[in-house]
């Protein structure tokens, strides 16, 4: 009786070492798992805040570019006012 208990206690040791070998495996399986997601997470978010950030520049460069327009068109109409009145002469004044 004693040889049989031998060899359960035996099997028994092993199918806990394989179990805990595999255990170990898929731990170590489950942590690369892990970290690719974390890693395309990341990407994804890094993607995303480029995007949002070429948006943002994208319209600060629209504002800047519409200011710009507006300025040359004021010191236009600037420009052609001094031009008038440099053709038309001094001014005299009423009394």
């Amino acid at each position: 009786m004693g040889a049989r208990t031998d060899r359960f206690m035996s099997a028994a040791v092993r199918a806990a070492k394989q179990a805990k070998q595999w255990a170990q495996a898929v731990g170590r399986e489950a942590d690369r798992v892990l970290h690719d997601a974390r890693q395309k997470a990341e990407t994804l978010e890094r993607r995303h805040r480029l995007t949002q950030r070429l948006l943002k520049t994208g319209r600060v460069l629209r504002t800047a570019g519409r200011a710009a327009l507006v300025v040359a068109v004021a010191t236009g109409i600037v420009a052609a006012r001094a031009e008038q009145r440099a053709l038309e002469g001094p001014r005299r004044r009423k009394r």
